[in-house]
């Protein structure tokens, strides 16, 4: 049973054989499914020069989805702070806040949104990689800003996104709630929660440690369709483990004939084994066993599906079966 808040992460898949507007125009529509579906919160990631995951700026996403809807929580999942001045996001953020009351989430992250080295030293205009020092600095600043520059009511509700220790301190050390990453790096997820939870300091953000764990998850009405949908992606993360970042997003045909070698195989089934991939059960068990192993305050789903009919049925049926899981 499923008895914390679900939310959903969007990362703008590019689908092969279609444009990147033609992603960008989904935004309206999923927000709006997700909405009357009842999650309680959508974010938008940052992502560059990749041609499977749109370019969006998530202050811009949210902006859009928050005009197209009236009650979901909409946010970043995250800016990334070494890409963007301090006050330049606070103000961003602070003014859609102002216009969405209570409505608006800042979640920030440290990593630059790209492999390629050129893109992120033009979106760092020139400067290279961010030492800790200057990361911490960058998110201080943005708190600072909201309160004692931006200065809007309500303010967005500042999160810091992290998939290790070290972000799990500083998150704990600031007093922000925490959004970890198990969708990335599963493996440090208990360390990360166990560390935060031990070093957490109450401030204006949050009075009391609070964790929002977020997992790849897709679902069908059978698990042969689960692994039918979640292909696609399966292709793209062997490509990442040779070291390939420009690998497009196939069609699930073109996944299902992937050649993978056996090393890839055990990889991506170790992965997997730490998502919610397959049926209603198979998934809203697995969830469950990850909200009690975590602790986790809310659940967010990401479900990187091609299309958009089938990503919005998996939030679906895992809505309807949760609900029917917890009527009285």
């Amino acid at each position: 049973m499923i008895d914390v808040p679900l939310s959903a992460l969007e990362v703008a898949m590019v689908q092969t054989g279609t444009r990147a507007e033609e992603t960008l125009r989904d935004t309206a529509p999923f927000a709006r499914e997700m909405e009357r579906l009842g999650y309680h919160r959508i974010w938008y990631a940052e992502h560059h020069h990749s041609p499977a995951i749109g370019a969006f700026p998530p202050v811009v996403l949210t902006a859009h989805a928050a005009a197209a809807t009236s009650a979901i929580r909409l946010g970043s999942g995250g800016v990334l702070a070494p890409n963007h001045a301090p006050l330049m996001l606070a103000e961003q953020f602070g003014a859609l806040a102002a216009l969405h009351p209570d409505r608006i989430d800042l979640g920030i992250g440290r990593g630059p949104g790209t492999f390629d080295e050129t893109i992120a030293r033009a979106l760092r205009r020139g400067a290279g990689p961010t030492t800790d020092a200057e990361y911490q600095d960058d998110v201080a600043a943005v708190l600072s800003f909201l309160v004692d520059e931006v200065a809007l009511d309500p303010l967005p509700e500042p999160w810091l996104l992290a998939s290790s220790t070290a972000g799990a301190a500083l998150a704990a050390r600031l007093g922000l709630p925490i959004a970890l990453a198990h969708h990335i790096r599963p493996d440090n997820t208990r360390a990360a929660v166990e560390r935060y939870r031990a070093e957490f300091t109450p401030s204006r953000w949050c009075e009391r440690p609070r964790v929002l764990v977020c997992v790849e998850t897709v679902c069908a009405e059978t698990e042969e369709e689960a692994a039918w949908r979640i292909g696609p992606m399966n292709v793209v993360k062997a490509g990442l483990l040779k070291g390939l970042s420009e690998i497009p997003f196939p069609t699930p045909e073109e996944a299902a004939t992937h050649p993978f070698t056996p090393q890839e195989q055990q990889a991506l089934a170790g992965f997997r084994a730490q998502q919610a991939v397959g049926t209603p059960e198979t998934v809203l068990r697995r969830l469950a066993q990850l909200a009690e192993e975590t602790g986790a305050d809310e659940l967010m789903l990401t479900t990187p599906v091609y299309d958009l009919r089938d990503r919005v049925r998996s939030y679906e049926l895992i809505k309807k079966h949760a609900e029917a899981t917890t009527a009285p």
